[in-house]
């Protein structure tokens, strides 16, 4: 008997190729391919679910009111853009353990009250997941559970009951026995999630997938699969924190800029309608090396504290080190408050932190890192009730900011009363209330704080 054609396949990108390659030619990932069947899929049957689609003019396509569904988590509901879109296939990635499937019950949990939902549970049994449906007090009727792993079945039970929302948990255990290859393989991934889609498509179904993450925190199998959905997540968080925060990178229906947060407790996630409370929580008095900024996270203010400490170096050339922002970034305005700032920090060791595990991606809280490490240097503290923002260019000036009569909003709700702010923002945000200090470079900022 003749032995099956075989491929090597990359199970990072999908690359194939005939001979195994210790390294991926295409994403030059190493140890990544592995031998599959090169036999192709078998004709799909129950991926073609509804009639067959019809051209129709753009003008007549009818376009409901309302058009999303409501989970009941705030926090999920806000990062998805308002809810859940019917038809959207949305991808949920995070580290094990992290609280994916507890995110993901609760949100069905809330989704069942206008009608029967399908959680599709790979990985574990009823019994396991019912005892996470206790801890949550989750005791909904018309929340279905189904333990499967074939596909097809899957689809086959979702044409019956035509649930409102359909969750898999997860995609790298579900498989295809006309497809020959292992569960978590790209072929398989790629093709039940094209069979995932087709359904989602056809019959308006919102999907949820669980994904799994590599080490270096990508969502496991094909590129191809962020491709595919309408909206990925990560739900991020370090073990040692209690909080979680969801993100979106990739939403064809909102914002890309929004996150959630929630608290994990011994009852399940908690959300947590106040984030910068919570960030400011542990903030000490009288410190020197902390400054406060406002920073944008979509359409919400949120408050975040940066710390910096500069200490002599030890050994060799001085470090720049930086958890929670970006550390190029870091080193260019250390550069720029030696240079502008007459700060001789070339002997010294510089270490930057953004409080409570966050991160910040935004250019409007340069002046805020300067004013720390500038704090730190000279060993005076920041006025405790200051906010600091604006962006710093090469040339020690400060720039304007994207809505700041929003962001000291915020601040003046959390009883901060001075800000310190680029001289082009200073107009639109007398609005706030707060005592400005307009400023339009580094050494008026720091002569300002310091």
């Amino acid at each position: 008997m003749a032995r099956p054609k075989t491929v090597h396949v990359c199970q990072a990108c999908g690359y194939q190729t005939t001979k195994w390659l210790g390294q991926c030619p295409d994403c030059r990932a190493w140890g990544s391919l592995v031998e599959e069947s090169a036999a192709g899929p078998a004709p799909r049957g129950l991926g073609s679910v509804g009639a067959a689609a019809k051209p129709v003019p753009i003008a007549e396509v009818p376009v409901e009111a309302q058009l999303r569904a409501q989970t009941g988590i705030g926090e999920l509901d806000r990062v998805l853009g308002g809810g859940v879109v019917p038809g959207a296939l949305i991808l949920l990635g995070g580290d094990p353990g992290i609280g994916k499937s507890t995110l993901l019950l609760a949100a069905l949990a809330g989704l069942s009250r206008e009608g029967p939902v399908l959680y599709v549970s790979g990985e574990e049994s009823a019994r396991q997941t019912k005892l996470r449906a206790e801890r949550l007090s989750v005791r909904s009727q018309t929340l279905q559970l189904l333990c499967e792993t074939d596909a097809e079945r899957i689809l086959a039970a979702a044409a019956e009951l035509r649930p409102r929302a359909l969750a898999v948990d997860s995609i790298q255990t579900l498989y295809l026995p006309d497809v020959a290859s292992a569960p978590g393989s790209v072929t398989q991934v790629r093709e039940v999630a094209a069979r995932l889609l087709r359904y989602a498509k056809t019959s308006e179904v919102p999907t949820f997938l669980v994904g799994h993450v590599t080490k270096d925190g990508a969502i496991a199998g094909p590129r191809v699969l962020e491709h595919l959905v309408d909206t990925v997540l990560y739900f991020e968080g370090d073990r040692g924190h209690a909080y979680r925060v969801l993100r979106a990178h990739k939403n064809r229906f909102g914002s890309v800029s929004e996150i959630g947060v929630f608290e994990m407790r011994g009852a399940g996630l908690a959300e947590v309608h106040d984030p910068s409370a919570l960030f400011l929580a542990e903030r000490p008095e009288g410190a020197s090396g902390s400054a406060v900024v406002p920073a944008l996270s979509g359409t919400r203010p949120v408050l975040y504290e940066i710390q910096a400490l500069c200490a002599p170096a030890a050994y060799g050339t001085a470090r720049r080190t930086s958890v929670g922002i970006d550390g190029n970034r870091v080193a260019l305005l250390a550069a720029v408050l030696e240079k502008k700032g007459g700060l001789d920090l070339v002997g010294n060791d510089v270490f930057v932190n953004v409080a409570g595990g966050a991160e910040i991606d935004e250019p409007a809280a340069d002046l805020a890192v300067l004013a720390a490490l500038a704090s730190s240097f000279r060993e005076r503290p920041v006025d405790a009730r200051t906010v600091v923002l604006g962006e710093v260019g090469l040339a020690g000036e400060v720039r304007a900011v994207s809505q700041p009569e929003l962001r000291l909003a915020e601040a003046k709700k959390l009883g901060f009363r001075r800000a310190v702010l680029p001289r082009a923002s200073a107009e639109r945000a007398r609005a706030a209330g707060l005592e400005l200090v307009p400023v339009g470079d580094v050494a008026a900022a720091l002569e300002a704080l310091l």
